[in-house]
C-alpha cells in the first residue's frame, strides 16, 4: 500500500506552487495574497467553538477589522474579538529594529528541543483538540506529523486534521499536560491521493489554563508572528519561535491555505521539559534505559567508528567484514558475533538481522548497532543468556543495506526527512521490490503439476532475465544475494519502520494484480510462530493502550499478518530468501516513527531488546543446523 501511495504522491501535480512561503525556515516574508483568507489583525484570537468560561478574568471586548482577500476582491468585515492584558507568566520577546511584521530569521534552523511526541504517539489522542473538524477521520487526533491516510477518501483514517470549511478561525491545540518550553513547530499538509490541502501560514498561541491565551510575538515589531508554512502536502517545514515560550497548551492558528482547498495540517511540536518544583503537575514518564550504550544516530563515518570500537573491545567474539558496495561506493559492513568468528561450524546455525533496506527507516539501523554493543558488554560480564547465544550460533548484523539512502535522510534530520526521502537507493530503486520474483515461476509450475517432481519448491534458481547485463538490479541487492549464497543462513529478520506489526511470507499475492490476498507458504505455521515470538515480546506491540499508527489496527490480529494479506510486494527479500536459499525470514515494522529522535532511542531499545534476543533463540526451537 505504501508503495502505491508514495508513487502517486510523487506524480502529483504541482498545484499552487508559489501560493505559500517556500519550504524553508522562518523568513521575513508575508504570506501570498492568492490564498483563500488572510487575517490581518495582530492580536491573539480565542476559540469560537468553546468560549472561555466567564469573562471576568481581565478580557476586554474589542471591535477589530479583518481584511479578506479573495479573487482580487477586498471585503471588509467587522467582528468581535477577545483580547487580554499582558501575560502573567511569560515575558514578551524584546523588540529590535527589523521591519514591522517580519520574522527575524535565525542563522540556522537547528531545533535544540526534542519533539513532544505527536508522531511517535507519546502524545495521546486525548491531548489534541481543535476548533472544528470536517469528520472524525479528519479530527485533531489525525494532525500528527507523517500520519498516513487510508485508501478510501473520507474514511476513519484520513491523512490530517482539517477544519470545517465554514470555520473562520480554525485552530489545532495540543495539551502538554505540564509546563513545557515550546521552541518550534514542524508542519505538513494533508496526506491523500484524492485531494490537495495544506496551510500556507499560521500563528501560534500559548496558555496555561486553555482560557487565557497569548501569542508568539515578532521580536522586532512586537506584533503577532505569522509563520510561513507549506507549499506542498508532504515536505515538513520547520519554524522556530522568535522566543521559546513556557506554557502547558499550544495552539496553531492557520491564517492562509491553498486556494480551493481546506485548512488541513499535520504537525510536530518541539518542546523541552520544564522542572516543576511545586509538584503541581503529574510527572512525565521518563524515556530511558539502564544499559550503557551509545544512544544517538550514526552516519556512515560514525557507524564505522562504532563497529570498530566494538570489535576492539571484544576481539575474540567479533569480526567486521563487507559484503559489497553501494552505488556511491559506501561499503555494506556486517558485524559477525560468535565464539568462533570467521569460522562456519557444522551444525551451528547461521542467523542474520538486516536493517536499513529503506534508508529513511533509521530505527532498525540503530537497534542493530545497540545490539552489537549490548552483546559485547554482556558477554564480557558473563551474562549466561548472551554467552549461550554466541557459543551456539553465528550472528550476522547488517545495520545498513542502503547506506546512500540513509545519508540522504540523515542530512535532513529525524524530524524533517518526511515519509519518503531517503527510502530509495541512489539509483531510485526500492530494494524491497528488487529481488528476483521466484513466486510466479513456482506457482505456474504448481498449476501445471510439475512440483515437486520436475520443478523443486525450494532453492529455486535465478531466472535468466534477472542475470542479463541490462537487468535493473541494484548493487546493494546483488551484494545481499551473493551473501546469501556464501553463508547458509537458516533464520533472518528484516527490520523496517513506519508501522508496528510483524509480517511473514508470502509477500506477493498469488492472484495476479490483486492488491492484497492471503497467500501462505507451505510453512505457514512456522512463520506465524516466528512472527508471534517477536510481536509477543515487543513492549510497544504488547501495550494494550496503544493506538494504531496510521490506518490499520494490527493489534486486532496479534500484531502479525501475512505480508500479501497486508499489501502485495513483488520481489521482496523475504520471499526470495525463502524460495532461493530456504532461509526463514520475517519483516519487523518497529515503530510508527521511521526516524525517531535520538531522545527516543533508549525507549525504543527497551521496546525491542528482549524481542531481538528471543527471536535469535528460536534457532534452537525447531530451526537448527545449516543448509
Amino acid at each position: 500500500m505504501w508503495g502505491l501511495l508514495l508513487a502517486l504522491a510523487a506524480f502529483a501535480p504541482a498545484v499552487g506552487q508559489g501560493l505559500g512561503a517556500p519550504g524553508t525556515s522562518v523568513l521575513g516574508l508575508a504570506p501570498s495574497a492568492t490564498t483563500e483568507a488572510r487575517i490581518s489583525t495582530p492580536a491573539p484570537r480565542s476559540s469560537q467553538a468553546q468560549p472561555p468560561a466567564g469573562k471576568s478574568n481581565g478580557t476586554l471586548k474589542q471591535h477589530v477589522r479583518i481584511r479578506i482577500i479573495k479573487k482580487k476582491k477586498i471585503i471588509m468585515k467587522t467582528r468581535k474579538k477577545l483580547t487580554r492584558p499582558s501575560p502573567l507568566v511569560t515575558a514578551r520577546p524584546v523588540a529590535t529594529t527589523s521591519p514591522p511584521g517580519a520574522l527575524d530569521p535565525r542563522k540556522e534552523q537547528n531545533p535544540d528541543c526534542p519533539p513532544l511526541g505527536l508522531e511517535s504517539l507519546r502524545v495521546l489522542d486525548s491531548q489534541l483538540d481543535a476548533s472544528s473538524s470536517q469528520s472524525f477521520g479528519l479530527g485533531p487526533h489525525r494532525g500528527r506529523l507523517n500520519i498516513q491516510s487510508g485508501l478510501e477518501d473520507g474514511d476513519l483514517y484520513d491523512g490530517a486534521w482539517c477544519a470545517e470549511q465554514q470555520d473562520a478561525e480554525p485552530w489545532l491545540q495540543v495539551d502538554a499536560r505540564h509546563p513545557t518550553c515550546f521552541s518550534g513547530i514542524i508542519t505538513q499538509g494533508r496526506n491523500s491521493i484524492w485531494r490537495y490541502d495544506w496551510v500556507t501560514s499560521y500563528k501560534v498561541q500559548f496558555s496555561n489554563d486553555s482560557r487565557t491565551w497569548w501569542g508568539s510575538r515578532n521580536r522586532s515589531s512586537g506584533m503577532d508572528a505569522v509563520f510561513p508554512a507549506n507549499s506542498d502536502p508532504e515536505t515538513p517545514v520547520l519554524n522556530l519561535l522568535p522566543e521559546p515560550q513556557v506554557a502547558r497548551f499550544i495552539r496553531l492558528l492557520p491564517q492562509t491555505w491553498l486556494q480551493g482547498g481546506a485548512s488541513c495540517l499535520r504537525a510536530e511540536i518541539l518542546a523541552c521539559p520544564v522542572s516543576d518544583p511545586n509538584g503541581l503537575f503529574p510527572e512525565a514518564p521518563a524515556l530511558g534505559s539502564s544499559d550503557p550504550l551509545d544512544f544517538q544516530h550514526h552516519n556512515y563515518k560514525a557507524m564505522r567508528k562504532l563497529m570498530k570500537q566494538v570489535n576492539e573491545q571484544c576481539p575474540n567474539i567479533t569480526r567486521i567484514y563487507s559484503i559489497g558496495k553501494s552505488q556511491q561506493g559506501l561499503k555494506l559492513y556486517v558485524m559477525e558475533m560468535s565464539d568462533q568468528p570467521g569460522e562456519h561450524e557444522l551444525g551451528e546455525p547461521e542467523v542474520r538481522y538486516v536493517a536499513g533496506m529503506h534508508g529513511n527507516e533509521a530505527l532498525g539501523r540503530e537497534l542493530l548497532l545497540l545490539l552489537m554493543q549490548f552483546l559485547c558488554h554482556e558477554f564480557l560480564r558473563g551474562d549466561p543468556r548472551v554467552t549461550r547465544l554466541l557459543t551456539e550460533m553465528r550472528i550476522h548484523l547488517l545495520p545498513s543495506m542502503n547506506p546512500d539512502g540513509y545519508e540522504t535522510a540523515f542530512r535532513r534530520g529525524s524530524e524533517l526527512v518526511g515519509w519518503a526521502e531517503g527510502r530509495w537507493t541512489q539509483q531510485g530503486i526500492d530494494l524491497n521490490h528488487n529481488f528476483a520474483d521466484l513466486n510466479t515461476p513456482l506457482w505456474e509450475a504448481e498449476d501445471d503439476g510439475l512440483v515437486p517432481d520436475t520443478v523443486p519448491n525450494h532453492h529455486l534458481p535465478l531466472p535468466n532475465y534477472y542475470t542479463l547485463p541490462n537487468a535493473t538490479v541494484a548493487p546493494e541487492t546483488w551484494a545481499v544475494i551473493e551473501w546469501m549464497k556464501r553463508i547458509p543462513f537458516v533464520l533472518s529478520a528484516n527490520l523496517h519502520g513506519g508501522e508496528l506489526v510483524v509480517s511473514y511470507p508470502f509477500d506477493m499475492t498469488r492472484t495476479p494484480w490483486a492488491a492484497r490476498e492471503l497467500t501462505p507458504t507451505p510453512d505457514d505455521a512456522v512463520f506465524r510462530w516466528l512472527s508471534t515470538v517477536y510481536a509477543g515480546t515487543n513492549r510497544a506491540m504488547q501495550d494494550p493502550d496503544r493506538r494504531p499508527c496510521h490506518s490499520q489496527d494490527f493489534s486486532l490480529y496479534g500484531n502479525v499478518i501475512n505480508g500479501a494479506d497486508w499489501h502485495t510486494v513483488p520481489g521482496s527479500m523475504n520471499d526470495f530468501s525463502y524460495l532461493h536459499t530456504n532461509c526463514f525470514e520475517i519483516t519487523v515494522e518497529l515503530s510508527c516513527d521511521k526516524f525517531p529522535h535520538k531522545s527516543e532511542l533508549p525507549q525504543e531499545w527497551e521496546n525491542n531488546k528482549d524481542a531481538l534476543l528471543t527471536y535469535l533463540e528460536q534457532r534452537g526451537a525447531g530451526i537448527t543446523g545449516a543448509c
